[in-house]
């Protein structure tokens, strides 16, 4: 049976920030990084809420090898959030969230209009729930690099079953883009540019020393981009290995259900971490 979350602050005082990010690769990859970059910003301890995993799709059940997890919409994230979040310490509690990992569901066929919608409805649920939300653009100057053999060769390692051409990729993913950028301004989300050298040679993982870029994008997006004097995060390799081996709520190995009591991780200073 899932625990219940503890209280946030565990008794008087400012209630502890929750950070919810949802994505796929980049996302799991960069796990302890957001983690670190994310106290740091908060100052102390924080309940971070993620909905993460390779080829994860933001509003279809995706399989990666003997793995399958729930869509984003349907995960259990948006449950844990509404019994974390205290609506009477609305005003006072601090609540962001980055969205990244956009465009797994093109290659899995699934229209333009479709993951739009997908997008749009992540976006109202979080704006309903009174959270300041960052979300990254597509890499487009990175995929604008790709072709024609690695484009064969990407599609063989990660989505043999993408029966999309490369043109039709990039002519989606730039529609997508458009798209995010123009849900982002309904719903008073900040947009984060991703340019090319974030990126690795298979142009949709963001190379490992420049995902404290990306997550710092994010802290500055929900400050105004406001400069301000701070620590380095520390991500060391035992928050590392203990974030790294965590595993979902729900999941599927080899035809088999397995769940996770949650929070599945919390870290020295108590910060949770709750995946879904």
């Amino acid at each position: 049976m899932v625990q219940s979350p503890a209280g946030n602050s565990g008794g008087a005082g400012p209630q502890r920030p929750v950070v919810v990010a949802i994505g796929a690769s980049n996302l799991s990859r960069g796990l302890s990084r957001l983690a670190a970059v994310s106290q740091v910003w908060a100052g102390g301890p924080i309940d971070l809420v993620i909905a993460a995993g390779h080829g994860r799709s933001y509003g279809a059940n995706s399989r990666v090898w003997n793995r399958r997890l729930p869509s984003v919409l349907g995960c259990g994230l948006w449950r844990s959030l509404d019994r974390l979040l205290d609506a009477e310490a609305a005003a006072v509690q601090r609540r962001v969230a980055v969205l990244t990992d956009i465009g797994n569901d093109l290659l899995y066929g699934f229209s333009v209009a479709q993951l739009a919608s997908w997008v749009e409805e992540t976006l109202v649920r979080l704006r309903q729930r009174g959270f300041r939300v960052a979300v990254t653009r597509l890499p487009l100057a990175s995929i604008a690099t790709v072709g024609p053999f690695r484009y064969r060769l990407l599609k063989t390692l990660f989505v043999p079953g993408c029966s999309l051409s490369l043109e039709q990729i990039k002519d989606r993913s730039a529609a997508i883009d458009q798209a995010v950028v123009h849900l982002a301004a309904e719903q008073t989300a900040a947009v984060i540019d991703q340019p090319a050298a974030w990126y690795g040679v298979d142009a949709i993982h963001v190379q490992r020393q420049r995902l404290d870029e990306l997550w710092q994008s994010a802290v500055n997006a929900w400050e105004d981009n406001a400069a301000a004097d701070r620590t380095p995060a520390d991500h060391s390799w035992l928050t590392w290995a203990r974030v790294g081996s965590a595993a979902a709520e729900v999941r599927s190995l080899n035809h088999m259900m397995r769940f996770t009591p949650q929070p599945a991780v919390q870290l020295p200073d108590s910060t949770r971490v709750f995946l879904y």
